[in-house]
């Protein structure tokens, strides 16, 4: 049980010989030419832990997830997963190219306990992302036809747990639901940095998703939930704008061509009521011209070159909170990591993590990429499976599938 929501999980259920829809995410990478699989990283989570503990209950276990959107390149079947599934787990993992049609119900019913079948991709389903209440996608074909086979839904895909879709928040009205390991995992690891985190907190904002961070800003500063913010990347240079920085119209460019510039008088809010509690680089690395790195003061700015991290005075007064933390949050990259030129902020806030003693989290497809480029990943105390879901609860501290649940926990 999850006290501080009253939401159950595997634990206080009995599975035994029960069918049990689980939805997952195991969206992957993929090669759109040959369709294999290219990290299946999120595979092996969701089957080493909870969709193998169901197996060795006896379940019945009927799996639902996604893989892309359509009309992009990596919106394919799920049949590649089912074999990659089959692999880890001690079974092999059956799989129909349906969703609820007459051959997926008379798959399910043939199921056996301790039997896994995978069902196509949900997103082959036009109706699966309706944005809908979880009293609408009740009474959508998806759930009307699957529910009264289904003894427990198991929620576990936490990185779509933002998303008010059909299989995501559907069942949850009409079957007993509870929530699997990986989803339980997120959420113990996220109350304790969201909401009840040891002092102090620093929240470290980066990469270029500057309106996400922005509201995750406005969240944990305005509960007084952080101590600190340190920002990097576009993020920060979307608050040094809003602050009155002149960045250079070449780095302003950037700002306008992303959307961002519309968020001025927002950050500048922000920071004239929580200004003292938000850290912002007071030197950058530019590309200079001959493309070597170029350390700028912010007070010599503008300057008509890409900024592209942040300076040394600045690694070295963010690792100074850093070390003083108990606990750390790190959504976004502090520069354009990818090149080794512009890595060094990024690498040094991880090693500044690692040799500390706080409790870690860190998300988000570019904050996860670089921790295991550079050998950190390992070295952080947990590692978020979601961008999206992570940047809503962290800002909202909430998210619909937790609204569904504590609405409906009937299990």
């Amino acid at each position: 049980m999850i006290e501080e929501y009253g939401i159950k999980t595997l634990d206080d259920v009995d599975v035994r010989g029960r069918t049990v829809i689980v939805r997952v995410d195991i969206n992957s990478p993929v090669d759109p030419s040959s369709k294999r699989i290219l990290d299946a990283s999120r595979i092996k989570e969701h089957s080493q832990s909870t969709i193998r503990e169901l197996i060795d209950k006896e379940a019945k276990v009927v799996v639902l997830a996604h893989q892309g959107r359509k009309g992009e390149r990596d919106f394919i079947s799920l049949r590649p997963h089912a074999e990659v599934m089959s692999e880890v787990l001690p079974v092999e993992v059956k799989f129909v190219d349906d969703i609820f049609g007459d051959k997926a119900k008379a798959t399910i019913a043939s199921l056996k306990p301790g039997e896994v079948l995978l069902l196509e991709n949900v997103r082959m389903w036009d109706g699966e992302t309706s944005k809908r209440s979880p009293e609408e996608h009740s009474k959508s074909e998806l759930v009307e036809n699957l529910a009264p086979l289904a003894d427990f839904f198991v929620f576990d895909a936490f990185a779509v747990s933002h998303r008010p879709h059909a299989s995501v928040v559907g069942f949850i009205p009409k079957v007993p639901t509870v929530i699997g390991r990986v989803m339980e995992r997120e959420l113990r690891a996220l109350i304790k940095v969201r909401e009840r985190p040891e002092r102090p907190c620093v929240y470290v904002l980066g990469g270029a998703k500057a309106e996400d961070s922005a509201e995750v800003a406005e969240g944990v500063l305005g509960k007084g939930i952080a101590d600190r913010v340190l920002t990097g990347g576009l993020v920060a240079n979307l608050f040094l704008y809003s602050k009155g920085v002149d960045l250079g119209k070449v780095n302003v460019k950037i700002l306008e061509d992303k959307g961002f510039l519309v968020l001025r008088d927002r950050v500048k809010d922000l920071l004239d009521k929580h200004g003292e509690k938000v850290l912002l680089p007071s030197d950058l690395a530019v590309e200079g011209l001959d493309g070597k790195r170029v350390e700028v003061k912010v007070s010599n700015l503008p300057v008509e070159l890409l900024i592209k991290d942040i300076g040394e005075d600045t690694i070295r007064e963010y690792r100074k909170e850093i070390l003083r933390a108990k606990t750390i949050v790190v959504n976004g990259p502090m520069g354009v990591f990818e090149d080794e030129r512009f890595s060094k902020g990024t690498v040094e806030l991880f090693k500044a993590i690692a040799e500390s003693k706080a409790f870690s989290v860190i998300g988000g497809g570019h904050t996860i990429a670089a921790a295991t480029k550079f050998g950190f990943r390992d070295k952080v105390s947990f590692v978020s499976t979601g961008g999206g879901a992570l940047m809503e609860y962290l800002s909202k501290g909430t998210l619909p599938v937790l609204e569904a649940l504590k609405k409906y926990a009937k299990a």
